[in-house]
């Protein structure tokens, strides 16, 4: 029996919500593999003889992949077809998966979720592009509300699928989940393949040189920012490798302004005011947010002295407000644009870390939840509605481009909410606080009196300085411009259809 044709390019857009389900599971894989392994990491260390650097590196590994690689493959993809490097993404993050299930020893773990990072960084560069693509612009907001439901729901059921895997299969079906999944989605993606396509210009040549700039800057800036609260600020190798980072920042931007066809185009930041302030604003959002999670879970299991499980659900309070509300957000971003409810959204973000901040030790679970979900619902708001204005700002070839700088900022913030609100809120601790951060509350027992109220103090200040980050998110996103700036994607040298699929 023959396989079923590939769909025309026709068809394939009036599938564009089969389309969005089929980057949305790939939006879902990402994050859940991601949250899914920080509770697997006490019961992979004994069997592969892990050292505590070994464990960092576990997680380091993955999002260096991601944010070395994004932006240079969100640039190929928009020259070569963005459903294929989609495609490509599944089988690399798939294949790395299997590599990570098989792992005999830290080493090979290690290389494996490298692999991971690299298909993440392939799927993530497209998934929003895709969909911005084939949806037009009355939908768009909507389209991407759903897409980025996904992403929290793969946050949210991380962590207890993680455990039932770990308690009752092993810790290798965490990766092994991953095959079925991708092998449904590689089949599923090749079938809405377009069979033809437009001509399109020729590939320009690409920016090598651009690239491991990038690369080495990323590289540079995000390996101390993880590891400096273990080989201390002032230690000579978190000192040269930030140095370095400068260093090549400032080389990158003397090449990108040279060379004819840049790996990231620099007028996107200099002259696209809603691109520019967007992106700002989602790398102060996520600086303000993602260490929340890490240091509220630490707090309530040391401060507060909940157990492991207990804290686990209450912690869903955040994630789940995001899931469920951001479809409304981003349908409400097609009415009313991006402008007022990623700046609301911001200053909700804010709210909530002040009533984090502001949470006394004996506060009850009805407090914590309340908290947590204003958080939640702040982000909800935040979320889908910047995508959305990202995307619309730039023109049809550079909606990989796009969609990678904007995962960058997220890659970025995220390392550095751990290095300032983590290091804030362990800075009176001294060295049991640096173990206790990344040990998420393993070494509580050694804590006691004092200990335990310098960390209440950290937390709270470092939940007003996430406040403070976020209310500067919010004073950036006002800078956006009016309602009228947003637009559909401009026309530009890629054809629709080669701009999706390709």
């Amino acid at each position: 029996m023959r396989p079923p044709a590939r769909i025309t390019l026709e068809q394939f857009h009036d599938r564009r919500w089969e389309l969005l389900a089929l980057t949305s599971v790939g939006a879902f894989m990402t994050p859940l593999d991601s949250s899914i392994i920080a509770v697997a990491l006490s019961a992979m260390s004994p069997d592969l003889s892990l050292s505590f650097g070994q464990s960092m590196w576990v997680q380091a590994a993955y999002l260096l992949a991601m944010a070395v690689l994004l932006i240079p493959l969100g640039r190929l993809a928009d020259q070569h077809g963005r459903l294929r490097f989609y495609l490509i993404g599944v089988v690399v993050f798939t294949l790395g998966s299997v590599l990570a299930a098989a792992s005999l020893n830290g080493t090979w773990l290690i290389g494996s979720r490298v692999i991971q990072g690299g298909g993440a960084a392939l799927l993530s560069a497209t998934s929003a592009a895709i969909v911005t693509a084939v949806f037009p612009p009355s939908e768009r907001g909507r389209a991407l509300g759903l897409n980025v439901m996904a992403v929290y729901i793969g946050l949210s059921i991380g962590p207890p699928l993680g455990g039932f895997l770990v308690d009752n299969v092993g810790w290798r079906w965490i990766f092994l989940i991953n095959l079925p999944i991708g092998i449904v989605l590689f089949v599923w993606g090749l079938l809405l393949l377009p069979r033809t396509e437009t001509e399109n210009r020729a590939a320009p040549r690409p920016d090598i040189l651009g690239a491991a700039l990038l690369g080495v800057f990323l590289v540079c800036l995000l390996v101390p920012l993880t590891f400096a609260p273990e080989w201390g600020w002032a230690a000579a190798h978190t000192v040269g490798l930030l140095a370095l980072a400068v260093l090549s920042l400032v080389a990158f931007v003397i090449v990108e302004l040279r060379v004819t066809d840049p790996v990231l185009d620099l007028d996107l930041l200099l002259h696209n005011r809603l691109f520019a302030a967007a992106n700002t604003a989602a790398l102060l959002n996520y600086m303000a947010l993602f260490a929340i999670s890490m240091l509220t879970a630490i707090y309530l299991e040391v401060v507060q002295g909940r157990s492991a499980a207990i804290t686990g659900w209450l912690m869903l309070g955040q994630p789940v407000m995001q899931a469920v509300l951001s479809p409304l957000a981003g349908r409400l971003s097609d009415r009313i644009g991006s402008r007022v409810l990623a700046t609301s959204g911001m200053l909700l973000t804010g709210a909530g870390m002040v009533l984090l901040g502001a949470m006394p030790a004996s506060a009850g679970m009805p407090r914590v939840i309340f908290s947590l979900a204003v958080v939640g619902v702040g982000l909800a708001a935040f979320s889908a509605p910047n995508t959305s204005a990202i995307m619309g700002s730039v023109a049809r070839h550079q909606l990989g481009l796009a969609s990678a700088f904007l995962a960058t900022m997220r890659v970025v913030g995220m390392a550095l909410s751990v290095a300032v609100l983590g290091g804030i809120a362990a800075s009176q601790l001294g060295r049991l606080g640096g173990r206790l951060l990344f040990s998420h509350g393993q070494d509580a027992g050694a804590l006691a009196g004092k200990a335990v109220s310098d960390y209440a103090d950290g937390y709270s200040l470092a939940m007003y300085t996430g406040a403070a980050l976020a209310l500067l998110g919010a004073a950036v996103s006002l800078t956006r411009g009016a309602r009228g700036e947003e637009a559909a994607p401009k026309p530009g040298p890629a054809a629709v259809p080669r701009s999706a699929g390709g």
